[in-house]
């Protein structure tokens, strides 16, 4: 019977495992630069979930993922985080009165009365 081969080596944070890891040492060796920009994308997506499930008492921002991709890759990738972007105020349109049919206005001296509720049938 054959053995399945296993890594043996150490991972190096296991907050975020050996699957992680192995994905960033083939995001290291990729030559196509769009391909590894996306995979990089992804690994940190990935490695922020992770992040936050481990250290939920902690912030886990995209500068401490930067820093750890780096650490994990040994300075081959350097991922600049994405910035949040402040909401643009979005103009407010004001309300248009809305006229009302000069036969159906409501009459000002009395108050409107309530709609009677439907009647019920009675079960036989």
């Amino acid at each position: 019977m054959q053995q399945l081969s296993r890594k043996t080596s150490p991972i190096k944070m296991r907050n975020y495992g050996r699957i992680i890891q192995d994905m960033i040492e083939y995001a290291c060796v990729l030559e196509d630069t769009e391909q590894r920009n996306a995979l990089v994308e992804y690994i940190a997506q990935c490695m922020r979930q992770k992040n936050t499930v481990w250290n939920k008492d902690q912030e886990s921002g995209y500068a401490r993922i930067a820093e750890d991709l780096e650490r994990l890759s040994d300075g081959k990738i350097h991922y600049v985080a994405p910035q949040p972007q402040e909401p643009q105020p979005q103009p407010v349109a004001e309300p248009q009165p809305q006229a009302q049919p000069q036969d159906q206005a409501p009459a000002q001296d009395q108050p409107a009365q309530p709609t009677p509720a439907p009647k019920r049938k009675k079960k036989k």
